[in-house]
């Protein structure tokens, strides 16, 4: 369903010389060894930082080591600055209490932090010096575009998740909060800014922050609250940027199934919107309680036609309704249904109460059996999970434990 993300390096030679280089030359590079004592105050006074969690015994830590340290050393040169990047490392065989803290759960497992701050998503590339050493430099780049000219703003990707920042000056207290608001969140917004006579007519009560959601005639939302206060202004700009219901592709996949949450998940073609609209609805109506139970997802019917055909789908058939509890999927009977007060609701709740598992293998439950209707066993095997093949690879990682889940 995937390519293999962790492919045999094409000179093995190199990754031997690598390997053998930091056995006998552990101290080369500028790697910092984070413990209980040092943790909090070395990532707080780093603009960026890149932290590997990793115990010695797994063979997938083993072969990183050398990679991270080169991968350092390449950075060092064009980051001198010993608090602009600083690369970690944790022992989590030594330093259980921090592994725990942070939620490891395989081995190597690379995390980024800003000014302290864990970055909810993690390192997931291809482990080579290249591919580490770039992805940093990403991170170091100004992830807000500065406009010159409010026609720029008006001529935005309106399929895109704008926020847009409307200051005097540069040099000041209110960009540079809304500076690090962007640098978390640029991978799920685009951040756009304006400054001085550019933006003055948008400034006409002070520095000025907007979201501009998607779609062509949704109206523009204002932040209201103070720009200089980072956990109100970085709240506001996560709810409107992380939406509730989030798309399911090959690339986020892995992250998705890895914060260990079932999925409920529409499949729709990729043009069918108002699908999508009304899923969306339901789910803020219906579902808003159960957000930290479940994870609402969308899927290009396309794209996933092999989860389609394990609930005995094809594309024709969409939009389709699944839970994936990455043991078994599970059907919403009837997409019109989507609408019937409390149904979508009912649905997952039996998910969380065992009901749909034990229908699937022992048919109805009593109560659901109409008055002198007879029991039967419908003994049935439900379909297998499909998005548990995106998870964390045994060929990857050393994964420490197993979910089990409905």
């Amino acid at each position: 369903m995937r390519a293999a993300i962790f492919p045999p390096p094409p000179q093995p030679g190199r990754l031997v010389l690598l390997m053998v280089s930091w056995l006998f030359n552990p101290t080369r590079s500028e790697i910092t060894s984070l413990d209980s004592g040092n943790i909090d105050d070395i990532l707080n006074n780093a603009d960026v930082a890149l932290v590997n969690f990793y115990a010695d015994w797994c063979r997938f830590s083993q072969m990183l080591h050398p990679i991270f340290e080169e991968a350092s050393n390449v950075i060092k040169e064009e980051y001198p600055d010993k608090n602009q990047v600083v690369f970690a490392r944790v022992d989590c065989d030594q330093h259980s209490d921090i592994a725990q803290r942070y939620r490891i759960s395989k081995y190597p497992t690379l995390k980024l932090f800003r000014n302290g701050m864990m970055m909810k998503r993690e390192y997931r590339g291809q482990r080579s010096v290249t591919a580490i050493a770039d992805y940093i430099r990403q991170q170091k780049s100004n992830p807000i575009r500065e406009v010159q000219d409010l026609e720029e703003i008006n001529a935005a990707d309106r399929s895109r998740r704008n926020i847009i920042g409307y200051f005097e000056q540069k040099d000041s207290d209110n960009y540079r909060t809304f500076e690090r608001v962007a640098n978390i969140l640029h991978d799920d917004c685009v951040f756009l800014s304006a400054f001085g006579a550019i933006s003055k007519a948008e400034r006409f009560s002070g520095d000025n922050v907007i979201y501009k959601p998607p779609g062509e005639n949704a109206p523009d939302m204002v932040y209201l609250g103070s720009l200089t206060n980072f956990d109100l202004i970085y709240a506001w700009t996560q709810d409107k940027c992380v939406p509730l219901v989030r798309e399911i592709t090959f690339e986020n996949g892995e992250e998705l199934t890895e914060e260990g949450l079932p999925f409920l998940i529409l499949f729709h073609m990729k043009d069918d919107l108002e699908s999508l609209e009304k899923f969306q609805q339901e789910v803020a109506r219906q579902l808003i309680s159960e957000k930290g139970t479940i994870n609402f997802l969308h899927a290009d019917c396309d794209k996933f036609r092999h989860p389609l055909l394990h609930i005995q789908k094809t594309p024709a058939d969409c939009p389709v309704i699944a839970i994936d509890s990455f043991r078994h999927m599970y059907v919403f009977p009837d997409f019109s249904d989507l609408s019937v007060p409390g149904k979508l609701k009912q649905f997952v709740l039996d998910l969380h109460s065992g009901k749909l598992h034990r229908e699937f293998h022992h048919g109805p439950d009593p109560t659901d059996v109409a008055p002198g209707q007879p029991i039967q066993d419908l003994a049935s095997s439900p379909p297998e999970s499909s998005f548990q093949k995106l998870a964390p690879s045994e060929h990857r990682y050393t994964l420490l434990r197993e979910k089990d889940e409905l």
